[in-house]
């Protein structure tokens, strides 16, 4: 920072030109202007919560004009900027209380209020899914599983988009290993793709991928969880019936390809006779068709069986 700039006595000249007098009103719109020039200023100098404290009073200006959108912008700033603050304390391996991912929260939280108190519900849920990723970028998918499920619920009347934000639910599931969530988010979306994206039993564009998607990882969860007959949903007996070599009918989906749907078959049956040497095998000839998730979830099944 320029030794020779004096920001901070140019912060309470502004805020100073803010208060109350007798007899005169201040001029909140020049004060949000300078805060605004101000937390460029500090951006340029690489002080980024520094101007994030430029952009909180810029959005407490804004609040004043009752310029929703202008406050919105505000705080989403704010909060950028503090996450920025936080990824440079943890790349320079500074001590911290975390108080600048606590203040980017904060932000974001009151930014997606201020959208969803003004019907902007898109926007809101863009804010949801940006502080989910940041979050699981600093490894805390616990954290983030609430905002997916927020910008989930959001988009309800959007489908494409609501099931991305579910997908991220269930990989936030995924890595605090319940498998259980993991799965019931991942039925709940097979609903979904079912409901908004066939016509007379056949997946259409997106949604057909996503039903593969949502197909395969239930499989692989229902092997790994091995719930007995009794607690196991009648979907989810559906689901496994239909990887039963003893049917005599096709029920290849049409979502699936006949090598991949033969590929869980067999995985089906190797976990169900507990093979081993079988399923390690299947691994291989799996591990280009499946995800990283799905390629995951195979290992700790074959780990599982091994113990």
């Amino acid at each position: 920072m320029d030794r020779e700039a004096d920001y901070l006595g140019r912060y309470r000249s502004i805020s100073n030109k803010l208060k109350k007098r007798f007899l005169k009103k201040p001029n909140v719109a020049e004060g949000s202007e300078q805060f605004g020039l101000l937390a460029k200023a500090f951006q340029h100098e690489e002080c980024p919560q520094y101007a994030a404290f430029c952009c909180l009073a810029q959005a407490r200006c804004e609040h004043t004009l009752a310029n929703a959108a202008g406050e919105a912008q505000s705080l989403t700033v704010a909060a950028r900027s503090f996450i920025t603050a936080e990824f440079s304390n943890q790349d320079l391996g500074c001590a911290s209380f975390e108080e600048h991912l606590g203040a980017a929260i904060s932000c974001y939280g009151h930014a997606i209020r201020v959208h969803t108190e003004n019907k902007q519900t898109a926007l809101a849920a863009t804010l949801c899914i940006e502080l989910g990723n940041t979050l699981k970028r600093l490894k805390r998918p616990d954290q983030a599983v609430g905002y997916f499920q927020k910008a989930a619920q959001l988009q309800y009347q959007s489908p494409l988009a609501c099931l991305s934000a579910m997908k991220e639910v269930s990989s936030c599931k995924l890595d605090t290993k319940d498998y259980e969530g993991a799965l019931s988010v991942l039925t709940e979306m097979t609903f979904i793709a079912q409901d908004k994206g066939t016509v007379n039993g056949k997946a259409l564009g997106a949604y057909s991928e996503v039903l593969a998607t949502c197909e395969v990882s239930r499989v692989l969860l229902l092997m790994l969880l091995q719930p007995s007959p009794q607690k196991m949903r009648p979907e989810h007996a559906e689901t496994l019936e239909k990887y039963a070599w003893q049917s005599t009918e096709d029920n290849t989906p049409d979502f699936l390809t006949d090598d991949l749907f033969l590929l869980l078959q067999s995985l089906v049956l190797a976990c169900h006779s507990k093979d081993i040497d079988s399923l390690r095998k299947l691994q291989v000839d799996l591990w280009s068709l499946l995800t990283a998730e799905q390629n995951q979830l195979i290992h700790l099944i074959i780990q599982d069986f091994s113990r």
